[in-house]
C-alpha cells in the first residue's frame, strides 16, 4: 500500500537499531525493468511503537540495503494508531525516484512487517 510522508524526517540518521527492539521491519529494493538488486541504497524507517510515536524522533532511523538489496532494522514492537497497526518506509537517496510505502500489519501481534521497494530512475 502506497504511503504518505507525514512524520518523514529527511536525513534520518543510519542506525543499528531503533530504540529497544523486538520487532523487525525488513525488505528488499530492486531496479525497475530489469528487477536487479540495489546495494546501498538508504531506506528510512518511522512508526508508532511502543517506545513513542511517529513524529517523535526515537521513532524514526534508516538503514542501507545490502549487497542483495536486502534491509533489515530491529525496533520497538508498533502499535494500532488510526485503527490499524503500520509502519512507514521512504527511499529518498536520489539516485532513483522517491517512494513512500505505509504497510500495514494483519494483527497488532504480528513482530515483524516486510516492504519491497521497485525504484524508477530519478
Amino acid at each position: 500500500m502506497t504511503g504518505g510522508a507525514n512524520n518523514y524526517r529527511k536525513g534520518a540518521a543510519i542506525v543499528d537499531r531503533i530504540g529497544k527492539g523486538g520487532f523487525w521491519m525488513s525488505g528488499t529494493v530492486r531496479r525497475a525493468g530489469d528487477g536487479a538488486p540495489l546495494a546501498g541504497q538508504r531506506i528510512q524507517i518511522w512508526a508508532h511503537t511502543v517506545e513513542g510515536q511517529e513524529h517523535e524522533p526515537q521513532s524514526h532511523g534508516a538503514t542501507l540495503t545490502d549487497k542483495d538489496g536486502a534491509f533489515r532494522l530491529e525496533m520497538p514492537q508498533i502499535i494500532p494508531i488510526f485503527g490499524q497497526p503500520h509502519g512507514h518506509l521512504a527511499y529518498d537517496s536520489g539516485e532513483f525516484k522517491t517512494v513512500f510505502l505505509r504497510p500495514i500489519m494483519r494483527s497488532a501481534k504480528e513482530t515483524s512487517l516486510e516492504a519491497h521497494f521497485v525504484l524508477q530512475p530519478a
